[in-house]
């Protein structure tokens, strides 16, 4: 059966958005330009309360308007956040970038996952979900990986160059957009936001799975994050800065790798072996990274990313099974508006223990909220083995 035209373009479009020179050494930029840990993780707090603050209307226009048209302006919106990064110069510029950042990234919570879902629909290919979710995610990593690679290099000459230098690709995801197809969707049977999110509310309440596994993936991505956004501040304390972005390609490569697979995998290993192998490895692997610093740590913390394309495909495929067909993108909006809320904090708050602690033991800290994230996986999966409602 012919591939459906979206996916390809989804799968360019992926490459592109997280094609961002600057990314192996965002923490450091925003710390040089507003001079502290705190204020540098702000930024990215920003980001993730002004997604927070935009994620349920953006999914509610998802449904509602169109999917294609919410990806457009999600497109929009990164281009202008990168210019006001590339501008800089004072913390409020790059609070203003961030602020753009996270409505972008609240057109696309929610709404890309149900693009893909919708156009693999109108194509009879619903089945291969996981396939096309693990291989269009993959695009990120490579993006990165490769961002990383050339970004640190150019950054050890320039930090402004490579601010400026991203706003190419974010142009080019752009126009990509435009040629994106609308998907046939479930229309909605009410055009009004409250009773819509009043209804998705009502799925999350009296489905325990649902809720599980949400609170689940909102700490460990505040957890997982947060820790990532804020590694190179900890790799520049032993590692030489032209050298960031290797260690972040490496992680990014694992992560490209692990999604492509991650379909074939899922089949062989089921979702909740695969989440909860994954996290154990990441939690010691972070443990012993940060309790002894040395010149292996980086390559440590970027060998669990091995397990990062699985486990998202893993915990995305479990929850799509649990949102309703009606409000899919509005659900997941909400899972993402959590997660927004639970980063802003986890971050911020890195961020002030670095300044007070060290880049290494605050890292260190984060630990706690992987165990949490685990313990519910765990306890869920219990749960399966006696109830094949699951």
């Amino acid at each position: 059966m012919k591939l459906h035209k979206n996916i390809k373009l989804l799968a360019w479009f992926n490459f592109l958005l997280d094609f961002r020179f600057y990314s192996p050494i965002a923490i450091i930029y925003f710390t040089k330009v507003s001079g502290s840990f705190a204020l540098g993780m702000s930024v990215f707090s920003l980001t993730m309360l002004s997604s927070a603050l935009f994620e349920v209307p953006t999914g509610f226009y998802s449904d509602m308007i169109g999917r294609k048209k919410t990806l457009v302006w999600g497109a929009l919106m990164s281009v202008v956040s990168v210019i006001f990064y590339a501008v800089g110069g004072s913390f409020l510029i790059l609070a203003i970038g961030g602020i753009i950042e996270g409505i972008a990234r609240a057109f696309y919570s929610g709404n890309n996952e149900a693009f893909l879902l919708d156009s693999l629909a109108e194509s009879d290919q619903e089945e291969k979900y996981s396939q096309y979710l693990g291989a269009t995610s993959s695009m990120f990593q490579w993006a990165l990986a490769i961002s990383a690679l050339l970004g640190g290099i150019i950054a050890s000459s320039s930090l402004s160059l490579v601010m400026w230098l991203s706003l190419i690709p974010a142009t080019l995801g752009f126009m990509i957009s435009l040629r994106m197809l609308e998907p046939k969707v479930q229309k909605l049977e009410t055009s009004n936001v409250y009773v819509h999110l009043k209804k998705a509310l009502l799925l999350f309440k009296k489905n325990d799975n649902l809720r599980t596994l949400s609170l689940s993936k909102i700490i460990g991505y505040a957890q997982g994050e947060a820790g990532y956004q804020f590694r190179s501040a900890f790799i520049n304390t032993l590692w030489p800065t032209w050298a960031i972005g290797l260690g972040k390609m490496l992680s990014n490569i694992g992560a490209a790798i692990s999604f492509h697979f991650s379909g074939r995998i899922i089949k062989k290993f089921k979702p909740f072996t695969i989440l909860i192998t994954g996290k154990v490895y990441s939690l010691f692997s972070n443990i012993i990274a940060t309790v002894c610093p040395s010149i292996l740590s980086p390559i440590i913390l970027s060998s669990n990313s091995v397990f990062f394309g699985t486990g998202a495909v893993s915990m995305s495929e479990l929850l799509q099974k649990e949102y309703s067909s009606q409000q899919r993108s509005t659900m997941g909006s909400l899972n993402s508006l959590f997660e927004s809320l639970a980063f802003a904090l986890v971050s911020f708050g890195l961020g002030f223990f670095a300044d007070q602690i060290g880049p290494a033991k605050a890292l260190l800290s984060l630990q706690i909220l992987a165990g949490v994230s685990l313990f519910l996986i765990w306890k869920l999966f219990r749960k399966n083995k006696f109830d094949k409602s699951i």
